[in-house]
C-alpha cells in the first residue's frame, strides 16, 4: 500500500485512536504516520524538522485523514511533555506511542568523537525515556495503551562503525521490554521493531556509488556482514505495517517482544 492509499479500515481497532509518532517526518516516521492515519488514527506527527513536519501532514489532511504536527526534540525531556500536553489537549488521550525518532553517527568503536556518541544516545535512547516518561502515567491512569519502539537489527549483531547505533538500540529495546514488563498489569503492551537494511535517506548517506544497493543486499565478508537473503532493501512501509500491528489489537497478547524486520539479515539472531 502507497502514501496515497487512503481507505480508512477498522480491522485492527485503530480507528479513532489517537497515537504520537516521534521522528515523524523521517522516512520511515513517514511511512507509520501514513499507516496509522489510513487506519482511522488521529496522528500527532513529532518531529525537530519543521519544513517536512508541514509538508508530511499537509499530505494527511489534504487525503481527508486525520494528523497534525509538532515541534519537538526528544532530546528534551521539557519539549516532549509540553508536546504530549499539547496532543492530548488538541487530539484527545493518546492511545499508541511509537517511538522512531533516530540517527546514524558512523565511526569506529573508539575514534567516534564524544558529539557524535553523545548525540546517538541522546536520540536514540534518551528520546524513548523522555517520551515514555511524558507518556505512560497518563496511560496507567486510563489503563491502556501500547508502545513500540523503533530499533534496529545492529543492536542484535555487531556492525563495523556502528557500535554507537547499535549500543544506543540495544539500550533502547531493552528499555522498551523493561517498560513493558512493569506496565503491564495496566493492559499496557511495549513491543520493539527492529529494522535491517531500509530505503531511506539513512541508508542512502551510506551509499557513495551505483552498486551499492546490490552490496547491501550481498554482504560483505571483509566486515563480516551477511546479505539479505531475501534479496531485497525494505521500505518503509514494510516496517510501518509491522508496527501498525503491534500497536493494535491485532496484537492484543503480545508484550515485550522484538520483531525483526530484516529480510532474514541476521539469520534468525
Amino acid at each position: 500500500m502507497t502514501d496515497k492509499d487512503t481507505a480508512v479500515s477498522d480491522d485492527t481497532g485503530i480507528v479513532d485512536k489517537v497515537a504520537v509518532v516521534t521522528g515523524g517526518a523521517g522516512g520511515i516516521g513517514t511511512a507509520i504516520a501514513w499507516a496509522l492515519a489510513r487506519r482511522g488514527a488521529a496522528v500527532a506527527v513529532v518531529d525537530t524538522d519543521e519544513g517536512r513536519l508541514a509538508e508530511l501532514t499537509g499530505k494527511l489532511v489534504a487525503e481527508g485523514l486525520t494528523a497534525q504536527g509538532f515541534t519537538a526534540d526528544v532530546t528534551d525531556a521539557r519539549q516532549v511533555a509540553l508536546a504530549v500536553d499539547r496532543i492530548e489537549a488538541e487530539l484527545g488521550p493518546i492511545d499508541l506511542l511509537v517511538n522512531a525518532a533516530g540517527v546514524l553517527r558512523m565511526g569506529s568503536a573508539t575514534d567516534l568523537s564524544e558529539v557524535d556518541w553523545q548525540t546517538t544516545f541522546s536520540v536514540n535512547l534518551n528520546g524513548v525515556f523522555h517520551s515514555a516518561r511524558a507518556v505512560v502515567p497518563r496511560m496507567k491512569q486510563r489503563r491502556r495503551g501500547s508502545i513500540v519502539t523503533v530499533a534496529s537489527n545492529a543492536a542484535r549483531v555487531p556492525r563495523v562503525h556502528m557500535a554507537a547505533y547499535g549500543a544506543s538500540k540495544a539500550a533502547a529495546a531493552s528499555y522498551t521490554k523493561t517498560l513493558g514488563l512493569e506496565l503491564a498489569e495496566y493492559g499496557i503492551r511495549c513491543n520493539v521493531v527492529s529494522p535491517g537494511s531500509t530505503d531511506t535517506d539513512m541508508l542512502r548517506l551510506l551509499w557513495s556509488g551505483e552498486n551499492d544497493r546490490q552490496a547491501t543486499i550481498d554482504g560483505s565478508a571483509a566486515t563480516y556482514k551477511t546479505g539479505i537473503p531475501l534479496r531485497r532493501i525494505a521500505d518503509p512501509g514494510d516496517i510501518a505495517e509491522a508496527v501498525v500491528f503491534l500497536a493494535s489489537d491485532s496484537a492484543r497478547h503480545i508484550t515485550m517482544q522484538d520483531l525483526c524486520v530484516d529480510g532474514g539479515a541476521v539469520l534468525g539472531v
